[in-house]
């Protein structure tokens, strides 16, 4: 079997799983029992299967095309999908080495969701559709990553928007979800909406949308307007991979179930503007002021968001923001003119991150709460979830970039990209970008490992009562963490290695930005534990809330009583005056702002929501008083003609000859005066 052939079967696979649970699969709204053949077919025994199998079968093909593809020249292949009459759509793929990887980590961590799916929501009645919609989420991210076709790469890309809003909002019943995934669904079609226009003016000035044809016509100064083109393709990248200003919908995309989380933010929604920018960089290297704003935009992402992480309670929340900031990284490095670097930084943030949202539901499920405040005074956590506590140290240690685990590496490969640039060495992105991304990296550093040593110290080093101790978790939700703990351990050291994957670029940390990073780093995360140990005694002394959802119960359902009951049992983090968290003493008067996200939400509602539902009620208001008016004036009109026209059938022949007579009467009479007029005159 060709290459070309394994890779269109990477993303079928799972659609046509997709397919089958959806089209065949029960209602989302019912509750009663099959029966026949569907029963069969829809009982636990076989809908797991048929949610598991098709995706770990797309990520064995997927290592098998990135084995195939070896880093070397990339694989194209297209047919004509369907004329148009101007610039021709293609049913194309572009195997690159940046490719081929990224498919490879968007088929691991799938199959890890899924897998730990099938225990997580083993009672959900809605699992099926649930299933499926994982498995078309995970088709559409194949797309993207293979489509050699933007037009193509489209149909994936607002393919996955489709499916964030149906997972999001998985738990419906509560309204902290509807509304999640309705402002996710909103806030990325607010940047999708540039990001077309922006590909139709690329196509407008390549004469294609083929991915090679652009590059092409971008290496000839074929690009005619790059700093227009750059900045409508920002808006929609903004969007979709949560970057200031438009990242407030995925701390909110939270309420939904974590091992959704957990796939929108290792390794499919978020991760495909910052692909997409890598596989057009030339695009926007064409228009350094487009790089400029993209390094701004990384930066001030970046530094908020780690503000905003080292204040939030709810513990998906704060990797959530976390999201955000890595995901800055990644901007900073595309800023720079370094996709190798960005891309590197994707691959390991996908593994450490999966590990995080998935060993935080298990902690979820084990305390019965997704509060950090009410975890802080609770012990023995440790000992009830081992698994998710020695994976999720290892994926903090990761993301705080401490060696030799893949996050240190990556994050590494940023800083010492913008170091270059900064300082002249490359030339691809102005110096302005350069500094930009570099100061601001730094400082992120500093956040990065200070918020990722609050939530360790208060979730596992808590005081105060038991645990509660229902058993172990099962090996669905266990293993799953193990294997993805081992590229996040590995992954780093192994990518000496992948070199060729990575357009050639050396990856290795250089002295100064590994001392200076990892010197911040240790500062933040020391000085985070003397104020923890400073605060803690306060614990016990301070009770905050209560536990409110029962750990004996299944994890998806503890996790959503946990989700829905959090404000009122814990308020919100900017207002419970908790002084056990070490997050408050350090922000001090910023604590709140940062919880609060910045406020930014309540000035977007005041800016935009407001305004556009006092034009709504208005043009409601001209509908209905105005419009309508009309409308029913006219009915009456024709109504009042048809009583009068209704009056004079009466049914009588009599009546309708003298009416006869008596009008061919009045029309002669009309006529003789109107000739003797003519006559006269």
């Amino acid at each position: 079997m060709t290459t070309t052939t394994l890779a269109v079967l990477v993303p079928l696979l799972p659609f046509l799983g997709a397919a089958a649970g959806l089209f065949l699969g029960p209602p989302v709204s019912r509750h009663r029992p099959e029966k026949g053949l569907r029963a069969l077919l829809f009982s636990p025994g076989y809908v797991r299967p048929l949610a598991v199998l098709p995706t770990l079968a797309a990520f064995v093909l997927a290592v098998l095309v990135a084995s195939r593809q070896g880093g070397g020249r990339a694989i194209d292949a297209a047919t004509q999908l369907t004329p148009t009459g101007s610039v021709p759509i293609d049913l194309a793929l572009h195997l690159d080495g940046f490719a081929v990887l990224v498919a490879v980590l968007v088929g691991l961590v799938a199959t890890c969701v899924q897998i730990y799916s099938t225990a997580y929501l083993r009672d959900d009645p809605r699992y099926p559709s649930y299933a499926a919609l994982v498995s078309l989420f995970t088709s559409a991210m194949l797309l993207v990553v293979y489509s050699g076709d933007v037009m193509v790469l489209l149909v994936g890309w607002e393919i996955m928007g489709i499916c964030s809003y149906f997972l999001v909002g998985h738990y419906w019943e509560t309204p902290e979800a509807r509304a999640a995934s309705l402002k996710a669904f909103l806030v990325t079609k607010l940047g999708d909406v540039p990001f077309l226009i922006g590909l139709f003016a690329l196509a407008a000035d390549t004469g294609t949308f083929r991915i090679t044809g652009i590059l092409g016509a971008v290496a000839n100064g074929g690009l005619d307007h790059p700093t227009l083109i750059a900045l409508l393709l920002l808006a929609g990248v903004a969007g979709k991979s949560a970057q200031f200003p438009l990242h407030t919908w995925l701390p909110d995309a939270m309420a939904g179930p974590t091992p959704v989380s957990a796939l929108i933010h290792a390794a499919t929604m978020v991760a495909a503007g910052i692909y997409f920018v890598a596989r057009l960089l030339p695009v926007f290297a064409a228009s350094g002021a487009a790089l400029v704003v993209l390094a701004v935009m990384a930066a001030i992402t970046m530094i908020g968001s780690g503000l905003a992480a080292l204040a939030q309670d709810d513990i998906k929340r704060v990797l959530a923001y976390s999201t955000i900031g890595q995901l800055g990284y990644m901007s900073g490095a595309l800023a720079v003119g370094d996709r190798g670097a960005a891309v590197f930084h994707l691959l390991s943030h996908g593994a450490f991150k999966a590990v995080l949202f998935l060993a935080a539901g298990v902690v979820i499920h084990a305390a019965g709460t997704n509060s950090l405040a009410a975890m802080s005074r609770m012990s023995g956590l440790t000992k009830r979830v081992p698994d998710a506590y020695w994976t999720m140290t290892v994926a903090l240690l990761a993301l705080a970039a401490i060696p030799p685990f893949a996050g240190f590496f990556s994050k590494e490969a940023v800083l010492v990209a913008a170091e270059h640039t900064a300082l002249g060495d490359r030339d691809v992105a102005p110096a302005a970008a350069g500094w930009t991304v570099l100061v601001a990296g730094l400082l992120a550093a500093v956040l990065t490992a200070a918020y990722a040593t609050r939530l360790w110290l208060l979730a596992f080093r808590g005081r105060g009562a038991e645990a509660p101790d229902h058993g172990r978790q099962p090996t669905a939700m266990t293993a799953p963490l193990w294997v993805l703990a081992a590229p996040t351990i590995a992954f780093g050291l192994a990518a000496g290695a992948l070199t060729e994957w990575f357009d050639g670029n050396a990856l290795t940390p250089s002295v100064t930005t590994a001392v200076l990073s990892t010197g911040v780093g240790l500062v933040g995360g020391l000085v985070t534990y003397a104020a923890w140990r400073h605060t803690s005694a306060l614990a016990a002394r301070t009770p905050v809330g209560t536990v409110v959802a029962h750990p004996d119960a299944e994890p998806a359902l503890v996790e959503s009583q946990a989700l829905s009951a959090h404000t009122a049992a814990y308020g919100t983090d900017g207002e419970v005056p908790d002084p056990a968290d070490p997050g408050r003493l350090l922000l001090g008067p910023l604590h709140r702002p940062a919880a609060e996200g910045f406020h930014l939400d309540a000035l977007y509602t005041t800016l935009f929501v407001r305004p556009v539902g006092a034009a709504a009620s208005l043009v409601r208001f001209l509908d209905r008083e105005v419009v309508d008016t009309y409308v029913r004036g006219s009915a009456a009109g024709a109504r009042l003609l048809g009583t009068a026209v209704r009056r004079a059938q009466t049914g009588n022949v009599q009546t309708y000859l003298g009416a006869l007579l008596a009008g061919s009467l009045v029309l002669a009479i009309a006529a003789v005066v109107f000739a003797n007029l003519n006559a006269g005159s």
